[in-house]
């Protein structure tokens, strides 16, 4: 029988060390967290709040600046119709810009397609819902073109869509002259490219049908965005596109569906940019470009991508139009409008830049 092993003297020593060892665990305490610390987390957790503000604020300005005149019923209506065709453009910038780029040709597509809508069925007699839908189909190809600038081609985004903004406006003039397209013909042979301008009454309010699209396109986005797979892709390529491939997401795939996404709403936008004017013109909306990518920079959207929220661009879209309708009541002139919409430009790109430093 196997005597047992002799045990060395002190062999349990370890065991007493370990029973009078410190158990506390350690622990790491944000000490310096000030108020302007706990500000930019908060920020950076909900970036619709400030652009909620800046609204806040704007009405609250205006209506001590013009003795509450701006707070009138029919300044109120005019804001909502007006904020139609600039917020669907918004929000197709939106999706271009969650992936950390910009489209600057978003606005002269529009006026494109309005011109080729209105043409085809006012000119050429093509039944008026084929030629919305061929101007939606239109809107989707050009978005196509520069999806595929971007990824295949691999031009930077503002280099690409700055050379089609170009050409898009040059095919204006060169298929469709200079030309407007008269409200009067197009009540004749398709009433139905007015659609979006009809208004319905509620009360003391009335909002146009394209203000009541403008609320449906947002809640869709708003959905497909936060809901869906290809959402949360859209905004991982726009934070990091290598280490979105690295985890298996096709990043040049998701870039050419926003571009021709994008495109779709663009489309949209100009058949509603029919019904907002009455007619289809070669020369209409021309700050309708700078003015979205205004909505969607006031708005919370991160020009580095990866970072904002939709509702946030439809309020930037409300404040553009409310400043442009408190400036003009004010009687300041067209430049101190475009003065006061650059500063508040810089503001905003400023405050993304320091609520950004939370994730740095």
């Amino acid at each position: 029988m196997a005597e047992p092993a002799p045990q060395r003297p002190g062999g349990q020593d370890f065991e007493q060390t370990l029973n009078q060892s410190d158990t506390n665990v350690a622990r790491f305490e944000n000490t310096d967290r000030t108020f302007l610390k706990s500000l930019q987390h908060f920020l950076h957790g909900n970036p619709t709040i400030v652009p909620v503000v800046i609204l806040i604020l704007g009405i609250v300005g205006f209506a001590v600046v013009t003795d509450g005149k701006f707070l009138s019923l029919y300044n109120m209506n005019v804001i909502l119709q007006r904020v139609s065709i600039v917020g669907t453009l918004a929000a197709a910038q939106t999706l271009v810009i969650l992936t950390a780029g910009i489209d600057l040709s978003i606005g002269a597509l529009m006026v494109l397609m309005s011109m080729a809508m209105g043409h085809l069925a006012v000119s050429m007699g093509v039944p008026a819902p084929l030629a919305v839908l061929i101007g939606l189909g239109g809107g989707g190809l050009c978005g196509f073109l520069n999806g595929l600038l971007v990824t295949k081609v691999k031009l930077p985004p503002f280099i690409t869509t700055l050379g089609t903004w170009r050409i898009f406006y040059a095919l204006i003039f060169m298929v469709f002259g200079s030309q407007s397209i008269r409200g009067g013909d197009i009540d004749k042979v398709a009433p139905l490219l007015k659609f979006w301008g009809n208004v319905l009454v509620l009360g003391p309010v009335r909002l146009t049908y394209g203000s009541i699209l403008l609320f449906v396109i947002f809640f869709v986005l708003w959905y497909v965005l936060t809901q869906t797979a290809w959402g949360r892709h859209v905004y991982a390529v726009g934070d990091d596109a290598e280490a979105a491939e690295l985890s298996g997401m096709q990043s040049d795939r998701v870039l050419r569906q926003v571009y021709i996404v994008a495109g779709v709403v663009g489309g949209l936008a100009a058949w509603m940019a029919i019904g907002r004017l009455g007619s289809a013109s070669p020369t209409s909306f021309a700050e309708a470009n700078l003015e979205s990518i205004t909505a969607v920079v006031i708005g919370g959207i991160s020009l580095f991508g990866g970072r904002g929220s939709i509702w946030g661009v439809f309020f930037g879209a409300i404040i553009v139009q409310v400043f442009d309708a408190g400036l003009s009541m004010t009687s300041l002139d067209t430049q101190a409008k475009y003065m006061a919409l650059g500063v508040l430009i810089i503001v905003a790109v400023a405050m993304d830049q320091w609520i950004r430093k939370v994730s740095a």
